[in-house]
């Protein structure tokens, strides 16, 4: 939000900032020009109907994106990541933050949570248009960025 107010769109009506249960947005249908979770969608409880709230919002046109951690692709990296967070992430919790069941659970969720294409299916199934193959890895696949436009029509 600090980077907004140093924009022209700082101090205007013309970006706003919602914080709502996915699944049950309360926006007025086709009214958002952009839908963005970062680092949530796994903790979603019903995705499909979360991702069903966000077409509905959106206007045509409308761009769903979404940042969340995903799948390595190479097996020799993802067992160091797999080594790595499953062992450090969870002990520097405790450490840093006296919680390692937090972040036993977050590395727990990552773990769980869909493939890159499962995720893009689902993105697809709710009605949303893909760019190419609908994502971006980034990191070797650590985490993604997937895209979904809903049509105009």
């Amino acid at each position: 939000r600090r980077s907004l107010v140093e924009t022209s769109y700082g101090g205007t009506d013309r970006i706003s900032f919602i914080v709502q249960n996915a699944e049950t947005l309360d926006a007025i249908p086709n009214s958002v020009d952009l839908y963005t979770i970062s680092f949530g969608v796994r903790n979603v409880t019903n995705i499909p109907t979360a991702l069903k709230s966000a077409h509905r919002v959106l206007k045509p046109g409308g761009v769903f994106a979404c940042l969340e951690f995903s799948k390595v692709r190479l097996a020799i990296l993802d067992a160091i990541y797999q080594r790595y967070s499953f062992s450090v992430i969870p002990m520097m919790g405790q450490l840093v933050a006296g919680d390692r069941d937090s972040n036993q659970y977050l590395v727990e969720s990552i773990k769980m949570f869909l493939s890159q294409e499962e995720f893009a299916k689902m993105v697809e199934e709710a009605g949303f248009m893909l760019p190419g193959k609908g994502f971006e890895e980034l990191t070797f696949g650590v985490a993604s960025i997937w895209k979904g436009v809903k049509s105009l029509h």
